[in-house]
C-alpha cells in the first residue's frame, strides 16, 4: 500500500502538504502565549460534540450545534481580528516570517547589560522581561507598545523615575522592545524573603508562568537578580548577567551552540 501511495503522489501534492503545514505552523506562532489557544479549544470542543451527536444520532443537539456553525466563521473573525491584522502585517513584511524568525536578543546582551550595571549603581530600580519559547503577547498588550530596537539609552530612559513606564516592566521579544509599562503576575511563593519589593515578585511571577527570563535591579540596594524558572539568582554582577542570559537564552535553547 505504501508503494501504490508512493507511485500516485506527484510533486504537487508535495507542495500542496508543504504549503498547508506552513500555513497551520505558522497559525500556531500567531496564537502560542495568547489568549487565543483557550479560543481554539473551544472551537474544537464544539466541533468534537457535534461529531458526537452526529455518531450517536442527537438531532435536536445536532440541529442546535448546526446553527451554531452557522454563524463560525463570523464569530472566528471577531474573536481574532487582533491575531489576523497582526499576521497579515508580519506576512507583509516578510512571508516566511515563521521560518525565518531566529533568536535575535544575543546582539542585545550587552545593551542590556550595560543598562543593568548602570542603573545598579544609580539605584533606579527596573524590571526587564526577555521572551523564549513562550509568548507574552497577553502582557506585552496590557503595556505600551514601543517596537524599538534594544538600546542602552532607551532603557534608561524607560527606568528613570519621573518617567511614565518606570514602575512597569519592559517586555523584550528578540532583539526589540516590544512594550513597557507591562503589568505581571505576583509570585505567590509563601517562602519568599520579606526583603523583596514588588519587582522581585513580578519577576519570580512571570517566570513561574511561562519560560521568560527577568533582570531586576533594586531600588533600594542597587542588586541585579535574575529569574527564571520560579527562581531567583540574586548578587550579580556584569559578567555574571551575561553569563546567565547566555545560558537561558542561547545555551539551553540551542544545545548546538555548546559545541562552538
Amino acid at each position: 500500500m505504501i508503494l501504490r501511495f508512493l507511485e500516485i503522489l506527484t510533486w504537487r501534492d508535495l507542495i500542496d502538504v508543504l504549503a498547508v503545514a506552513i500555513i497551520i505552523y505558522n497559525l500556531l506562532l500567531l496564537i502560542r502565549g495568547t489568549r487565543a489557544v483557550q479560543m481554539v479549544l473551544g472551537l474544537l470542543f464544539i466541533g468534537l460534540v457535534y461529531y458526537t451527536a452526529v455518531l450517536v444520532e442527537l438531532p435536536t443537539l445536532q440541529r442546535i450545534l448546526e446553527n451554531l456553525l452557522i454563524v463560525l466563521p463570523f464569530a472566528v473573525i471577531v474573536l481574532f481580528q487582533q491575531e489576523i491584522r497582526r499576521a497579515l502585517a508580519d506576512f507583509g513584511r516578510n512571508p516566511l516570517w515563521g521560518l525565518a524568525k531566529q533568536q535575535k536578543v544575543v546582539a542585545s546582551f550587552g545593551e542590556i547589560v550595560l543598562a543593568a550595571t548602570t542603573l545598579s549603581t544609580r539605584r533606579i530600580g527596573a524590571l526587564i522581561v526577555i521572551e523564549r519559547l513562550h509568548g507574552l503577547r497577553n502582557y506585552i498588550e496590557n503595556g505600551i507598545e514601543i517596537d524599538a530596537v534594544v538600546s542602552y539609552d532607551l532603557l534608561i530612559n524607560l527606568f528613570q523615575p519621573d518617567t511614565p513606564l518606570h514602575d512597569g516592566a519592559v517586555i523584550i521579544q528578540d532583539d526589540r522592545i516590544a512594550a513597557g509599562g507591562c503589568f505581571l503576575p505576583l509570585t505567590a511563593n509563601p517562602e519568599l524573603s520579606k526583603e523583596y519589593g514588588t519587582r522581585h515578585r513580578a519577576a519570580l511571577g512571570i517566570t513561574e508562568e511561562t519560560d521568560a527570563v527577568a533582570v531586576v535591579v533594586s531600588e533600594e540596594t542597587g542588586t541585579i537578580s535574575l529569574a527564571y524558572n520560579g527562581e531567583l539568582t540574586p548578587d550579580l554582577d556584569s559578567n555574571s548577567l551575561r553569563s546567565a542570559l547566555y545560558r537561558y537564552l542561547v545555551t539551553d535553547l540551542y544545545p548546538q551552540e555548546r559545541a562552538r
